[in-house]
């Protein structure tokens, strides 16, 4: 309302403070109300002294007028306080996060009728609650399973004789034996049943996966163990597992929850872990190709 940053910090501690030297002498705890604020700011307040000196109103009130305040109709106090609760709300806000998206109309229509009808107490709580359900709702939407563009090897200039560089691999760009897999956003449990699908949809056979994570900030116990059993599925089809760009934390609860070496190695490069992953197809490969030597060898 005043265009300046609010300082929570201040007034908690103030309040705080002023509620336990009310305790020592007998008196009640209180806390602060928007009421009065907003009533002092659109009266032109624009400092802590209007409040200081709405104290002093008060009590002085109290002191002079109170048997007065007994011969004012409660009509006219209900009237005042609907005039300063009109002048009070943000009207242009109100419309404009009805109009936003469904979930900020839900959860603003439902707080404003509990605090209306019910209580204010109330009211907040079940509006926090709404509004951390559709936090965690809009994140686990916003986690994505894709496959990135084909890594290629970083261009080298030619040498001087133009014998500096090898003809260009087809192979490098593409390769039906490695998969590779870019999770995206918050991977929590809102979001585990949706990546576990993804990666369970995969319909190739490779000899090796990759799944890079340098674009996950968070990674909880859920989400740990969604990538644990797809580790265990990937073990029992003979494929190898690369992690790649995966935080200290993130890689912290990987570890606490049984992914680990040697089923599952991590990288801290997604080229460096799609590198090992067809070191270790063409090393599979080699020993298959070795072993199907002897055993022809052994036939003959």
């Amino acid at each position: 309302m005043t265009g300046r940053r609010h300082r929570s910090n201040v007034e908690l501690v103030a309040q705080g403070a002023a509620n336990i030297a009310s305790s020592l002498f007998g008196g009640i705890c209180v806390t602060g109300t928007i009421a009065r604020t907003a009533t002092n700011v659109r009266a032109g307040a624009h400092g802590p002294v209007a409040g200081m000196l709405h104290s002093v109103f008060l009590l002085l009130f109290m002191l002079v007028a109170a048997p007065l305040a007994s011969y004012v109709p409660l009509a006219a106090l209900a009237a005042v306080l609907a005039v300063v609760c009109w002048n009070m709300a943000e009207k242009h806000q109100f419309a404009t996060l009805v109009r936003a998206s469904r979930g900020d109309a839900l959860v603003l229509v439902v707080t404003f009728l509990l605090v209306v009808f019910r209580d204010l107490t109330q009211g907040i709580l079940v509006g926090f609650g709404l509004g951390a359900l559709l936090f965690l709702h809009r994140m686990a939407q916003a986690v994505q399973v894709e496959r990135p563009p084909a890594i290629v090897e970083e261009d080298v200039a030619d040498g001087a004789n133009g014998n500096g560089r090898t003809a260009y691999d087809v192979g490098l760009a593409t390769d039906p034996d490695v998969v590779v897999y870019r999770i995206s956003g918050a991977f929590f449990f809102g979001a585990a049943a949706a990546v576990g699908a993804a990666l369970d949809r995969i319909g190739e056979r490779p000899k090796a996966y990759v799944i890079d994570f340098s674009a996950v900030p968070v990674l909880d116990s859920t989400a740990a163990a969604t990538i644990e059993g797809f580790a265990r599925k990937a073990r029992n089809q003979g494929a190898a597992l690369f992690i790649a760009g995966a935080r200290p934390s993130v890689r912290r609860v990987l570890l606490t929850h049984g992914v680990r070496p040697p089923h599952v190695r991590f990288k801290t490069k997604l080229i460096d872990a799609v590198a090992a992953a067809r070191r270790e197809r063409l090393g599979n490969r080699s020993y298959n190709r070795a072993l199907t030597v002897r055993t022809d060898g052994l036939e003959a």
